[in-house]
Formats: C-alpha cells, structure tokens, sequence
C-alpha cells in the first residue's frame, strides 16, 4: 500500500535521479543514510558528481546548505566561526561559520589537516559546537555529507578511526557507464539542472520519514543475524578488530531507512545484506592476507554467515 509519506520518498528518489544520471543503487543509499539521521562519506576521484548529489539532495529536501572547500590551511575557526570585537557595541560579537547550516558539504576533507577534520568531530556526534568555551547547538536537521579523494592522491591526509565511525555510510559513485555519460555529454549541465530543482520535501516531513524509520519493525530473528553477522568481523578471520556496538545499531538505521523506502514496515534479511558494505567497510580493516579491499572482505563474509 502507497501512503502519502512513500509518495514523497518515490518523488525524491525519482528527482535526484534525474541529476545523478546511472548511480540508482548510490542515490537509494544516500537518501537512505539521511533517513535514519547519519553523515554520509563519498569517496571517489574528482569529477563523478559527488558535490552535485550532495547540493541536489539538500535542494530537493529543502534544507539550508553550505559548502566548505577543505584545503590544508583550513582552520577550525573558518568552519565554526570565530568572535569578533565590535567597537560599536564595545563587545565580542559571535560570528558563526558555515557549520551552522542543515547540510554542510565537506569537501575534499581529507585536504585538510587534523586540526580541522577534528572539528567536525563534536558537531557530528552531538549537533552542537562549542567555541570559546560557550556551546552552541547546531540547526535541526543537521548532516555532514563529506566527499575525499583517494588517499595515494597528493595532499591528503588519511581521516582517523574516530572520525570514520561517525559516519552512516561510505560510498562511491564510480565512473558511469556508457549509455549514462552519454546522457551526460548530451543533456544540460548538472549543476545548472540544479538551479531548476524544487524541493519534494519539507524539513518536517523529513522528520516525519526519520519517525518512520524508527518504528519500522526488526523481528527477533533479524536481530539474530545481526549479532551473527557482527560476531563474525570479530572473529579475527575477516578483520583486524570488529565492529562496536555503535556500528551494530549503525547498520540496523540504515536496513529499517532501505525497508522504508522499499515501502515495508518491517526489515528483511536482504536489507541487512544489501546496506551492511556500505555501512562497516570503512570502519573495519582486512586480516592480514585477505588479498581483498574493505567492501570485498565485507561480501565474502556476508556469503559465508548462514541466513536464520
């Protein structure tokens, strides 16, 4: 049965498909992570779209956004803003910096130094910043949507392992296929198709679609593959150290958002399945000898873990 509320989630889905043309499988993910309220990583090599998908799903959700190009002499106080002395009030004036939006864009974070990639540490975790010893909450919604380059590109510097973990989801757009870049070279510019864009979506409703997640039902023998599926990243035969109990709750958000949108009220074994690689490949590193990347290992041991 179609309610009102999947109506709107087919049209979001429907028009950022119009602007990220051939990647299906990565706008379900995206809308996906901020229907269960997480940050989102693209990590991909320049020019695949990732600031376009970012701007077309704070458009069409219609939330405030800002853009924060990450260089490496970026400081803190240029993304959380800084006080100011202003004679004609004879006080500091807070000047707030660009984090105070609904969805910040990131970009090239791993451009920056850890100084300022920490900064986003505390804004992420708890919507709120504190600066000059005074702590300020961030607007609601609030999502980081944080693009890297590969990590041998020069200039970069490897995110840490407690900045990772905040976020839903890790994922990559990938060069697009023929047929798609065609569609590419021969239709309008993306980011002009942007400008034209309405939103589908009030910040209330999304709340509204984030309630939803939350009350979509996850059986006993769902969460009993769960665990299984978590026992077995730490096992030690597929990864160095497994998952924490946080990424555990991490991954059954994000099969409850997938179910949602699959207009189901209830998660299915193929949920967990379908949204696991994307949401603990990069927070776990290979055993030693795999001969696999993170995504891979990640698969392999899925088939290896029997279904209830």
């Amino acid at each position: 049965m179609t309610t009102p509320l999947h109506a709107r989630l087919q049209r979001l889905l429907d028009q950022i498909n119009t602007i990220i043309v051939g990647k299906q499988a990565q706008v379900r993910d995206s809308i996906a992570c901020l229907l269960a309220g997480g940050h989102l990583l693209i990590e991909d090599v320049p020019g695949v779209g990732k600031t376009t998908l970012a701007h077309a799903l704070a458009v069409s959700l219609g939330l405030r956004f800002a853009r924060v190009q990450f260089t490496a002499d970026l400081m803190p106080s240029d993304l959380v803003g800084v006080s100011v002395y202003e004679r004609g009030k004879e006080a500091f004036v807070f000047h707030p910096g660009p984090v105070f939006t609904q969805v910040l864009l990131a970009d090239e974070i791993n451009r920056a130094g850890p100084k300022t990639q920490s900064a986003l540490l505390e804004a992420m975790e708890e919507h709120q910043v504190t600066v000059e010893g005074e702590t300020r909450a961030l607007p609601s919604p609030f999502f980081v949507i944080a693009t890297q380059n590969p990590n041998d590109q020069l200039g970069t510097y490897p995110l840490p392992e407690s900045q990772l973990d905040r976020f839903l989801m890790c994922i990559t757009l990938g060069y697009p296929d023929r047929a798609s870049e065609r569609q590419l070279l021969a239709g309008s510019d993306r980011r002009a198709a942007i400008e034209q864009l309405q939103p589908v979506m009030t910040p209330a409703e999304l709340l509204e679609a984030q309630q939803a997640v939350r009350a979509v039902h996850a059986s006993d023998a769902l969460l009993d593959y769960l665990q299984d599926l978590i026992a077995a990243t730490r096992s030690g035969q597929w990864f160095v150290e497994g998952l924490s109990p946080r990424a555990g709750i991490a991954v059954l958000r994000a099969a409850k958002a997938r179910a949602l949108l699959d207009r189901r009220d209830y998660v299915a074994p193929d949920d967990v399945q379908a949204i696991l690689p994307q949401t603990v490949a990069h927070r776990l590193v290979p055993a030693a000898g795999s001969g696999r990347g993170r995504a891979e290992q990640v698969r392999a041991m899925i088939e290896a873990v029997p279904l209830p």
